[in-house]
């Protein structure tokens, strides 16, 4: 399995599969309600506390899911005369949220600053603007330019949040995510997060000031008209924190397991994207290519993700390959090879002697 985002490869840890049945003894299957109703239990408040800590903001509320977190943030945030500012490849809940907002989404050329620039100088000085940025992009791999883009937000007087799905667990101090990695949690004013990845479980969750948390939590339509999330599933976000703070190895492993899979596939002719990430976008540039070769990797016991378009453009086919901790490097060893077969009898690349 090369095509999962369970990056710490936590979704079978005995220890979270036990605290998630724990709390379907506690508390049974779901609350049966949103949180404005009958929906909030103990486990929610806690866990929100403990998700602002971790990415060092004030307060943090949950989401059923990562889509609904960014539905709720983005169409809330800002107003009718306010502007949303995206990279091109943020991701599709980025999207839909903005298109929900009433306001006036401009998106600039993906980690392009001169074209981010661009945009910043052609909206009034006195409204509101808000970017919105993928921390690591999903597909590509790559980090979002969070220096530059805090500098040109300060300059331009634009507030910033960012998806970091992909990021926590993965970069950071104990994997807190992009904004800690580049030492700018003070300067992202929302961060957003999903449990449906490292976490092992499934939800999502914004952290901001107080104030913003609480004009969330009566403004947010994807919050207030959704159930909330189910007690198993806060109680298995819970114990993937516990294992993400107090043991540092999972993360370590993750990134020995990235630079191995990333040099041995750079080694053997690969073309891969500008990745900094577990994400490793590996280039075929042909729809039915990717397809094939997708289909005839699973026929050999492999799976990857193609991706085409609309995920990626139509020149920028992929294999989405994504390493997880539990990964070896036997296993690494195996993919790679069974890839570069598969992409010489397409005539890919050139097939090499084995290493």
């Amino acid at each position: 399995m090369f095509g999962s985002n369970s990056y710490l490869g936590l979704t079978n840890d005995p220890r979270i599969k036990e605290a998630s049945k724990k709390a379907i003894d506690t508390y049974g299957t779901g609350c049966a309600g949103s949180r404005f109703l009958n929906g909030t239990l103990d486990l929610h408040i806690e866990l929100e506390d403990r998700l602002a800590r971790y990415v060092g903001k004030e307060k943090a509320i949950l989401f059923s899911t990562g889509f609904q977190a960014n539905l709720g943030a983005l169409s809330s945030l800002t107003g009718r005369n306010d502007y949303i500012i995206l990279d091109e490849y943020d991701h599709a809940s980025i999207i839909d949220g903005s298109r929900l907002s009433y306001s006036k989404v401009i998106k600039y050329r993906h980690n392009n600053m001169d074209d981010l620039e661009a945009k910043l100088k052609g909206l009034p000085p006195e409204v509101n603007k808000l970017i919105v940025v993928d921390g690591v992009f999903s597909m590509e791999g790559d980090l979002a330019r969070l220096p530059e883009i805090v500098a040109l937000a300060e300059q331009y007087n634009t507030g910033i949040m960012v998806d970091d799905a992909h990021g926590l667990g993965v970069v950071g101090e104990k994997g807190a995510g992009t904004a800690s990695h580049f030492g700018l949690t003070d300067k992202v004013d929302v961060i957003m997060g999903t449990f449906s990845k490292s976490f092992a479980s499934l939800g999502g969750f914004l952290a901001s000031d107080a104030d913003t948390i609480e004009y969330l939590k009566h403004s947010a339509r994807s919050l207030i008209f959704s159930a909330s999330m189910t007690p198993a599933a806060v109680a298995s976000t819970m114990a993937a924190l516990d294992i993400i703070e107090t043991e540092p190895e999972h993360i370590e492993k993750l990134w020995a397991n990235t630079n191995y899979a990333k040099d041995l596939l750079m080694e053997e002719g690969f073309e891969l994207g500008p990745t900094a990430s577990p994400i490793i976008p590996v280039y075929v540039r042909d729809h039915e290519k990717t397809f094939a070769i997708a289909k005839m990797l699973q026929d050999n016991g492999l799976f990857v993700n193609p991706v085409v378009p609309p995920a990626v453009p139509a020149d920028a086919t992929m294999l989405r390959f994504s390493l997880m901790a539990t990964h070896t490097f036997d296993q690494i060893e195996e993919a790679v090879y069974k890839m570069k077969d598969a992409f010489a009898k397409l005539d890919i690349i050139t097939l090499k002697e084995k290493i």
